[in-house]
């Protein structure tokens, strides 16, 4: 009996020190990515969640972020007019993202990164590619609405998409801004379940409510 509980003893201290240690690299690596404003600390980032997440095969936040990382890389590239990488970006993204749903499906988080993927894909070609991809899109942030719909993120990009769409299409500066409040306003009350819970999207709301671009 001594020996079986020094057994389980041991196994505990042994899950705990892992869990220490990928809660700590994890936490060290989401520093590094509220502040990367160049593709090529996004890549790094994005090859270092790859890196924890072929230690911590069963959690999906590595993987998750690994993605998060690659679409912010490939947001960069948009604004800056380079559309061309971003067939090749989103395809890296999308590897990352389906092993993260295989490890939590019916996530929220999962749709929303899902529906951004979609987004930078028409942008690659928007004539060829609005009818396809806005649709997966929608379809994707409908989802992510159903299973958590006081989500801050989700209003994010409800009001990107529709500030940034023309008028004749069914855009509405004025109501993209009312979205941006009501995401502004969510993140007053929105808690994420740990430190590690996907947790952005704040300062581009504020941004926009200050700066009305």
């Amino acid at each position: 009996m001594k020996n079986l509980i020094l057994i389980l003893s041991l196994s505990f201290s042994a899950m705990v020190t892992a869990q220490s240690t990928f809660e700590n690299a994890m936490t060290q690596k989401l520093s590094k990515l509220e502040t990367a404003q160049t593709p090529e600390a996004l890549t790094a980032l994005s090859n270092d969640f790859a890196r924890i997440a072929d230690k911590e095969k069963t959690e999906w936040l590595p993987y998750y972020y690994s993605a998060y990382a690659t679409i912010e890389k490939g947001r960069l590239l948009m604004r800056s007019g380079k559309t061309g990488e971003l067939d090749t970006i989103t395809n890296e993204a999308q590897k990352s993202l389906d092993t993260a749903a295989q490890l939590s499906p019916n996530n929220a988080e999962l749709y929303i990164l899902q529906k951004m993927i979609h987004g930078l894909r028409m942008m690659v070609d928007p004539q060829t590619r609005f009818m396809s991809e806005a649709k997966l899109g929608a379809d994707a942030l409908a989802k992510a609405e159903q299973l958590d719909p006081e989500n801050p993120r989700i209003s994010l990009l409800k009001a990107e998409d529709i500030y940034y769409t023309p008028e004749q299409f069914g855009g509405s500066k004025a109501k993209g801004l009312e979205l941006f409040q009501r995401s502004a306003d969510q993140f007053k009350t929105y808690q994420p379940k740990t430190n590690l819970y996907p947790n952005w999207g704040k300062g581009e709301t504020e941004y926009f409510l200050v700066n009305k671009p």
